[in-house]
């Protein structure tokens, strides 16, 4: 109990400091378990932010809990599949991530209706260095538009303050991230990526 009033003080701080997305990856729960987690975090969610809850993987889950949407992996289900389901269920408006390693990954999930893709690994690969990251991220963030727009591109895999700008200059719109929030001033650090992704 102690982990989870962790997470969820974690999860209070991240919404109300402004992180736009918030992804609740617990692979080991049942899906009974992470609903209810999920109803716990979407309470922790200060009324007056506009953070968003995604469940991984888990469009059931996501439902069940009234989740704002999903994160799906790379091989799941594609995108405009699960926004279908999502709305026939009658969750209007949902938000939908999709992983991705590569542009044409990032390009599929574009085609396929989704709300942003997560690439990686940018700066880290199993915990070591990925010297064409940045390189391979600015392949993916540099592709044709689809109908005037192009989908915001998150870069993961190792990210701190130091590198941020780095991704930012590749392209992508702004970061994903575990230990960056986890273990720093989450008001702090969302600041600084702010002004990084402004200029």
């Amino acid at each position: 109990m102690e982990k989870e009033h962790r997470l969820l003080e974690k999860i209070a701080e991240c919404a109300a400091c402004g992180v736009d997305f918030i992804q609740l990856r617990e692979k080991d729960l049942s899906a009974r378990e992470l609903e209810t987690l999920a109803l716990r975090a979407i309470a922790a969610i200060p009324k007056d932010t506009s953070a968003r809850l995604l469940i991984n993987a888990r469009t059931d889950v996501a439902l069940g809990a009234g989740a704002h949407g999903v994160h799906l992996p790379g091989h799941d289900l594609p995108p405009s599949e699960v926004r279908a389901l999502m709305v026939r269920a009658g969750r209007t408006n949902p938000t939908i991530g999709v992983s991705t390693h590569s542009k044409a990954e990032v390009a599929l999930a574009e085609a396929h209706g989704a709300d942003f893709a997560v690439f990686g690994p940018v700066f880290e690969k199993d915990a070591r260095p990925n010297p064409q990251g940045v390189e391979t991220l600015g392949h993916a963030c540099r592709r044709p538009p689809i109908e005037g727009a192009s989908m915001p591109v998150l870069a993961l895999g190792g990210i701190t303050l130091k590198n941020a700008r780095e991704c930012f200059l590749a392209g992508a719109t702004g970061i994903a991230a575990i230990r960056l929030f986890q273990q720093n001033d989450v008001k702090a650090v969302v600041a600084r990526l702010r002004v990084l992704f402004r200029h």
